[in-house]
């Protein structure tokens, strides 16, 4: 069945959390690991804390809620029982729904869009704290001794994301969360991890997007082990390059611009908002990264932008694989420059518009804070399915001002009525809002 609709989309939820391996016993099994699952979801698909009560009430005053005919869950446990009995799940077991929903976007066309430079599709790699706390811990959490004695103990996460220059939205891929591993002493850190990322999902994305992937990331990634791990994927590297952390190929740089042989290509053009602007481009190809023999060859670009709309000139750097030409080099630019995306698309747009990942959800002693965060972002890359697959979600959302106020919406609304179905519910928001089309039995 090809995704399309919200119901389609909670069906097969249902059915893939029905296979969370239950440790369980005896008479702790009155509700289903559907339900359970199912419940916390829903709290951050609606991005509501109180649905669970607010449907419990609602189901006791009418006989229905939309617990049931949105979410399809039976009964509703208790908030103890959901976490107690999650805490026993790990993420991974959810990693087949973000595959699921990706084929979704790929059988749709959607990642069609997602490929600005010669057919590649950018995928952008950073790492993101989504708990933290001086008193609360778990054996999976990560640690920093401060100075003065104190610990500050937290979890976080590689949240890779396909990104394009002029998409609105980042499409969220499997995580990687960063937790002790067994058989090492050192902590785990951010770039481990996503080198376990690459090792273990690399060559899946690859596969699925024609053999031509791009990864973007920020000068953390733009070291010579990460840049090689990149190629042995036969993939390609975009990242970004300071000075302070590049000495010699900048000082390597510095020779090439004395004896001009560095490439400069200007244009004059308007951004996005129409504001004239002048770009000035500089490269160079066949640099080395570091120092010393064996030193891997890159290319490198930067770009100045000016324009009497800017306070402050911008300026940036890169380092890639792909060679720069006079033709390419705007397009490379603008690849590299859509990493923020991976920031303001997908990380902050989980901590500051409405899915609250920072907050505390749950904390546990085994999974339970992890499976929680990845469910979170399940839900974001549910809203942003729909987005671009349902038309009735896509014609709400444009109507109304922000992602707040449509949620706004969705959460009275299920506060007080309780719809049929999911499409009901647009339905009534569309004859609400007098947009169309909506279904004429509804009316």
């Amino acid at each position: 069945m090809s995704l399309r609709r919200f119901d389609q989309l909670i069906g097969s939820i249902r059915q893939r959390l029905g296979t969370f391996h239950d440790r369980r016993t005896g008479l702790n099994k009155k509700y289903t690991m559907e339900d359970i699952a199912l419940s916390a979801f829903s709290v951050f698909y609606t991005q509501c804390p109180s649905f669970l009560a607010s449907q419990t009430a609602m189901r006791q005053n009418k006989g229905q809620s939309n617990a049931r005919t949105l979410f399809q869950i039976e009964q509703i446990p208790s908030d103890n029982h959901i976490r107690n009995t999650l805490d026993e799940i790990a993420p991974e077991e959810l990693y087949p729904l973000y595959d699921e929903i990706f084929e979704g976007l790929k059988d749709h066309g959607v990642l069609k869009d997602f490929q600005p430079l010669g057919g590649t599709t950018p995928i952008a790699l950073d790492g993101t704290w989504y708990f933290s706390s001086q008193n609360l811990h778990c054996d999976q959490c990560t640690k920093i001794e401060h100075s003065n004695g104190e610990i500050t103990y937290y979890h976080s996460a590689i949240t890779p994301v396909i990104v394009a220059p002029g998409q609105k939205h980042a499409i969220a891929l499997r995580p990687e969360f960063i937790a002790p591993q067994d058989g090492h002493d050192k902590q785990d850190c951010e770039t481990a991890a996503a080198k376990r990322w690459l090792d273990k999902e690399a060559a899946r994305y690859l596969a699925e997007l024609n053999h031509n992937v791009t990864y973007l990331g920020d000068d953390l990634y733009a070291h010579q082990p990460f840049c090689r791990r990149v190629l042995l994927q036969r993939s390609h590297f975009i990242f970004t390059c300071k000075p302070e952390s590049h000495t010699h190929l900048y000082s390597w740089l510095a020779g090439m611009e004395k004896n001009r042989d560095l490439h400069t290509v200007t244009q004059r053009v308007k951004d996005a908002k129409g504001h004239w602007e002048e770009r000035t481009y500089r490269y160079a190809n066949n640099v080395p990264l570091v120092e010393g023999e064996g030193s891997l060859k890159v290319n490198w670009c930067d770009v100045t932008i000016t324009g009497k709309h800017r306070q402050t000139p911008y300026h940036n750097a890169w380092v890639t694989d792909w060679k720069i030409t006079d033709d390419n080099v705007a397009g490379l630019v603008a690849t590299g420059r859509c990493r923020w995306k991976i920031e303001n698309e997908n990380n902050n747009t989980l901590k500051t518009k409405g899915y609250n990942l920072e907050h505390n959800f749950g904390h546990g002693k085994k999974h339970l804070s992890s499976l929680l965060a990845a469910m979170n972002m399940l839900a974001l890359l549910t809203h942003t399915f729909l987005a671009y697959c349902d038309e009735s979600y896509r014609l709400i959302r444009a109507t109304l001002p922000t992602r707040k106020t449509f949620f706004e919406h969705i959460r009275a609304l299920m506060h007080y009525h309780c719809f049929p179905s999911w499409e009901a519910l647009m339905d009534f928001m569309m004859r609400g809002l007098e947009i169309g089309p909506y279904s004429p039995q509804e009316a």
